[in-house]
């Protein structure tokens, strides 16, 4: 884990996979659960969109957290 208020280059490919595999599943549920398996440009339109919102979240996430993985504290 990075100290508090950095990000290492190994919290960025954890937040990118993160993003990649919550987007791809999000999206694929509402394909399948609204209109069948229809993909379409839309749609991966909104893959792009979860995806990057889950790396921004999970890069935020880790910015606020200490080397111990502490949430908006401070490394002692």
């Amino acid at each position: 884990m990075s100290n508090f208020l950095s990000v290492n280059l190994k919290d960025f490919g954890k937040g990118l996979l993160l993003a990649v595999i919550t987007a791809v599943l999000g999206v694929v549920y509402a394909l399948l659960k609204d209109k069948g398996f229809d993909f379409t440009g839309a749609d991966l339109q909104e893959i792009l969109k979860v995806a990057l919102i889950a790396f921004l979240g999970y890069i935020t996430k880790n910015f606020l957290s200490n080397s111990e993985g502490q949430f908006g504290r401070a490394d002692n």
